[in-house]
């Protein structure tokens, strides 16, 4: 069975070393692409098998062309927030119901 390790810290995996390594260049803890996008990942994860059958010599890489979300200059907007007070507003929700989680959850016992 072929080892093969799919992911977007180039830099780190070319001083580590691995078998066979496709390289998708998509923001870190994302490889296939975005959670939810089932297309895109099954994509990937075709294109990275495809390349572990065909790589025959050891440290083997392949870059895999695809995009963060279908827009290929994401890094110019990635992390951006556009309206600060939404996210403070929705930390607190999930504060209070994490709260409300706590509370429920210790006076069932």
């Amino acid at each position: 069975m072929p080892s093969l390790v799919i992911g977007s810290a180039r830099d780190i995996i070319d001083e580590v070393g691995v078998p066979r390594f496709a390289f998708t260049d998509l923001p870190l803890g994302n490889p296939i692409g975005p959670a939810g996008d089932s297309i895109q990942q099954r994509r990937i994860l075709s294109e990275a098998l495809q390349f572990a059958e065909a790589a025959l010599l050891p440290r083997s890489s392949v870059v895999l062309t695809v995009d963060w979300r279908g827009d290929p200059n994401w890094r110019q907007t990635y992390m951006d927030i556009d309206d600060p007070e939404s996210l403070l507003r929705l930390g607190e929700e999930r504060r209070a119901a994490q709260a409300e989680r706590k509370g429920s959850s210790q006076s069932d016992s």
